[in-house]
């Protein structure tokens, strides 16, 4: 165990501010401090006008334990060049992460980066003649002296053979997620599927099902290879494989939702196969065509309410809709901050959970 617990720091940036607060607060009820005391280092980050930035530490980190809190995902965060406001892009974000780890890295005694929606983790392999980003990013990383990258449900875990030497943990809100979902619903295991809407999202389908003990089913996306739409090929239908949904409620489980597509077209099918409430979970709700689909197919009856978590950025606009439900996993990071500077295991944080099989138990008996 680390003798000294008090050479932790956070760096948190201007993406995670707000998360940044909350797990300092967690940090101090874990190592029963002071409501006031502040593991968050200060920091500038300022930006000339042509768009071009710096990182400034104000605050010691010599021989710190240091972690670095970073959403790539932040798209509410704007900066003025010549004489327009601009919103940060995930490569914009990931400039700024480079920035700080450039900033301490020559005094610090450890640097681990928490970059929970991994960046450019949707390029993770080459198809054709294209660049690998999120390969190059962690080597880049690896090079800038980070010890330890901390991400949640990457796209492709596999990504992690990029930097063979370096310490990379993928963990998963999804017990956080169905924690939420069972408190706010009356569980009826016998009548519950699980849905990946993907081939991609089965592990994670397979793990919920797991979980509550539950049938699983899939979808499989016939895409046109012909052409290429916003960067991938199209999809031109979702084929259903698995067991009868009629009568079912059923969840849908995936990584990213991102404009909606699949999860909405998923569950319309569903629907007409004669699924009844279905419920839509996804640790990255990043809506990058806005809200207003899924608003629509809320007011259709299409999907009965949506569980995300906070550890990409969520508008107050969308937390205050009716069919959304925010999971906050600002706990579990403080819990794995807290566990990697004492030096202890983090694999109970990587696996199933003790409390999590418990309330399942309470609610299946209630039912």
């Amino acid at each position: 165990m680390n003798d000294n617990i008090e050479d932790l720091r956070l760096l948190v940036l201007n993406s995670y501010s707000e998360i940044g607060k909350k797990v300092n607060d967690h940090l101090n009820i874990i190592r029963k401090k002071p409501t006031d005391n502040s593991y968050i280092l200060n920091i500038e980050n300022p930006r000339f006008n042509n768009g071009e930035a710096k990182l400034v530490i104000k605050d010691s980190v010599r021989c710190k334990d240091v972690y670095i809190l970073v959403d790539i995902g932040n798209y509410g965060c704007s900066y003025e060049m010549y004489g327009h406001m601009n919103i940060y892009s995930p490569d914009e974000h990931f400039q700024d992460l480079k920035r700080a780890i450039s900033a301490i890295k020559n005094t610090s005694d450890r640097i681990t980066v928490i970059m929970p929606l991994l960046y450019a983790s949707r390029q993770h392999k080459r198809k054709a003649r294209e660049s690998l980003d999120c390969a190059m990013a962690l080597q880049e990383l690896q090079a800038l002296g980070v010890k330890n990258i901390i991400t949640f449900d990457a796209h492709d875990p596999n990504v992690q053979n990029a930097i063979p030497n370096l310490s990379f943990e993928n963990f998963y809100a999804s017990n956080v997620i169905l924690k939420t979902f069972i408190k706010e619903n009356e569980v009826n295991v016998n009548k519950l599927m699980i849905i990946s809407p993907d081939t991609g999202a089965m592990d994670r389908a397979l793990y919920y099902a797991g979980i509550l003990g539950i049938d699983v089913g899939m979808f499989y996306k016939r895409r046109d290879v012909s052409k290429i739409v916003n960067g991938k090929n199209p999809v031109v239908a979702h084929e259903y494989m698995g067991k009868n949904v009629k009568g079912s409620d059923v969840i849908i489980v995936d990584d990213i939702i991102a404009s909606g597509d699949s999860v909405l077209e998923v569950a319309e099918k569903l629907k007409e196969d004669g699924a009844n409430d279905i419920y839509l979970m996804s640790t990255f709700a990043i809506f990058t065509q806005g809200t207003q689909r899924f608003s629509e197919a809320y007011e259709k009856n299409l999907f009965k309410k949506m569980y995300s978590t906070n550890l990409s950025y969520i508008t107050e606009e969308v937390e205050k809709y009716e069919w959304f439900s925010l999971v906050d996993c600002s706990k579990f990071i403080a819990k794995i901050i807290n566990t990697l500077n004492n030096d202890e295991t983090i694999s109970p944080y990587l696996k199933g959970n003790e409390k999590l099989i418990a309330l399942i138990d309470e609610k299946i008996k209630k039912v």
